[in-house]
């Protein structure tokens, strides 16, 4: 559920480089209080949704932090103005994934790489401390959403100043990062996904799509770090 022009990942925050060899599996990283933050709603469920799933099984605390009301969609099922219905669908796919504590800030969805980039730092610091967080969550921006990249860069600024690792989801059948198997909790955390995503009822036009993109993924997730933990830095 993205819309925007194309735009470039900054190299210089790619600090993982890619590899020949496919990724490789390991666990489910362990944290108390995660802060997922993303572009707009909707990206919680079609691209996290799982993942959130899975880690709130393992006993971790959700927090999500969406930079914008998702207004600029270019799609609308419903009559009401995107505004005003997209923070409400949120609330309730939010509430499926298990997600405890919603932020929504106001700014202008499709100009995030607009702002100025300490700001939007400084906006996902406020979230850190407020929930505590000690792992941050985003999509890896390969998409060409310039909006996704303008995230990442915001939570690798805050992830450095804090001292908070930063893990991206990326999408399959790339060649860095590494696997995780979400072996016997992978039926239900399609079905919790696919339930999330369909809370975003203005959005249905894309549901379809998205839904065929997670029905051809297998058990897996696909992580890599963007802002390593201290003691595994190097690592990733």
């Amino acid at each position: 559920m993205t819309h925007a022009a194309a735009i470039a990942w900054p190299p210089a925050l790619a600090k993982v480089p890619s590899s020949d060899r496919p990724p490789s599996d390991r666990p489910l990283p362990r944290a108390g209080h995660i802060l997922v933050v993303t572009a707009r709603p909707g990206q919680e469920s079609a691209d996290l949704g799982r993942l959130l799933y899975a880690f709130r099984c393992r006993g971790a605390s959700l927090a999500l932090l969406s930079l914008t009301r998702g207004e600029a969609s270019p799609l609308n099922s419903t009559c009401e103005r995107l505004e005003e219905i997209r923070p409400w669908e949120l609330q309730v796919a939010a509430g499926l994934l298990g997600v405890s504590s919603l932020i929504m800030a106001d700014y202008a969805d499709g100009e995030l790489n607009r702002y100025p980039p300490a700001e939007l730092a400084e906006r996902v610091r406020r979230a850190i401390r407020a929930h505590a967080a000690d792992l941050l969550l985003v999509i890896e921006p390969t998409g060409g959403d310039p909006d996704d990249a303008a995230v990442a860069r915001a939570v690798v600024a805050a992830a450095e100043q804090t001292g908070v690792p930063a893990l991206a989801r990326m999408p399959c059948a790339t060649h860095s990062g590494w696997h995780v198997d979400l072996g016997a909790d992978a039926t239900t955390a399609r079905a919790v996904q696919r339930a999330a995503l369909a809370a975003h009822a203005s959005q249905a036009r894309a549901r379809h799509r998205a839904q065929s993109r997670m029905d051809r993924q297998d058990d897996r997730e696909q992580l890599r770090w963007l802002v390593p933990p201290r003691q595994m830095s190097g690592l990733g």
